[in-house]
């Protein structure tokens, strides 16, 4: 803040390492939600191989609402940094709940992991 000091917004443990800076998921969330289609939304760190990890953002669309991974990325493109752009933009009819409601992270991170290692199998 102007008196010089800093908070924590996130978790300590949920920053994605984005070419050596620190993306707070929470962050990118809060720029999505600001978006009228947009019903719900979680972002995640995923393995890239340049950067270490890369921004990814699940999305659930409002009932009727229409649109593109391209146009969510222009309407953030003045609410983040270059850093925080999500990479990786991936609509779902349902996002993923823990038992008691909340979003699921840890089951989307096991999925893209999995891709990952997949990847790399075929590629060697």
């Amino acid at each position: 803040d102007r008196d010089g000091y800093t908070y924590i917004i996130d978790r300590i443990k949920d920053p994605i390492l984005v070419g050596g800076f620190n993306v707070y998921p929470r962050n990118v969330e809060e720029a999505i939600y600001q978006h009228p289609g947009v019903a719900e939304c979680t972002v995640v760190g995923v393995p890239d191989d340049y950067y270490g990890q890369a921004v990814k953002a699940f999305v659930k669309l409002k009932e009727g609402e229409r649109l593109s991974a391209d146009q969510l990325g222009a309407f953030l493109e003045d609410k983040l940094g270059k850093h925080e752009q999500p990479r990786h933009i991936e609509f779902r009819a349902e996002l993923p709940k823990t038992m008691i409601g909340k979003l699921s992270k840890k089951e989307l991170v096991a999925e893209e992991m999995a891709k990952y290692r997949r990847s790399k199998n075929q590629a060697a």
